[in-house]
């Protein structure tokens, strides 16, 4: 891909050149810069609200409630990891139903090191970590705020009259996830 971009935007620009719209490329340019300032303080702004909120329920009961909660799920879904596993497994959850990909990145990867350290064959997935990839990139969400930003960014007249279609997307792509990596793990258990 580093090497695909700079062929496409040079062989744009000649192409410009050529016909004589460079002054359509300059105005792109200029017009796509700002577009990506004003949509980077959008998800600056949003990220940094849900990423207070976050910190302030981790000070109250809030999370912990909603892990005893997600937790009987969780437990199912992962039987062989740890306390720790199970703590940083949920606030990745957690983070992620509340539609905080950016702020659930690093606890996945936090997760992630947690589950290889569990881990008993170091060169290959557990269960556990196979699992919690799918989980992760399905994405349960309740509140998806980066596409909420994405459309006020781009003045939608109603940014959240996509929240039904993601609610039921997500919930798809995780049940058939689960049963599809269920499958698999025990296909591979009876080899």
């Amino acid at each position: 891909m580093n090497k695909l971009w700079p062929v496409f935007i040079i062989s744009s620009i000649i192409y410009a050149i050529i016909v004589g719209n460079v002054q359509n490329v300059n105005e792109s340019i200029f017009s796509s810069a700002e577009s990506a300032v004003s949509l980077t303080l959008t998800f600056l702004g949003t990220m940094c609200l849900w990423s207070g909120i976050i910190e302030i329920a981790k000070r109250t009961t809030l999370i912990q409630k909603i892990t005893r909660f997600i937790n009987p799920i969780v437990k199912k879904l992962f039987p062989n990891v740890g306390k720790k596993a199970y703590e940083e497994i949920s606030m990745n959850i957690i983070a992620n139903i509340l539609g905080l990909g950016n702020a659930a990145t690093p606890l996945g990867i936090r997760a992630m090191k947690t589950l290889q350290e569990e881990n008993s064959d170091k060169d290959t997935l557990s269960d556990s970590m196979m699992m919690f990839i799918l989980l992760n990139t399905a994405s349960l969400q309740i509140i998806p705020t980066t596409v909420i930003a994405i459309r006020m960014s781009l003045n939608s007249q109603n940014p959240t009259q996509m929240i039904f279609a993601v609610w039921i997307s997500t919930i798809m792509a995780a049940i058939v996830g689960i049963i599809t990596c269920r499958i698999m793990i025990k296909k591979e258990k009876f080899k």
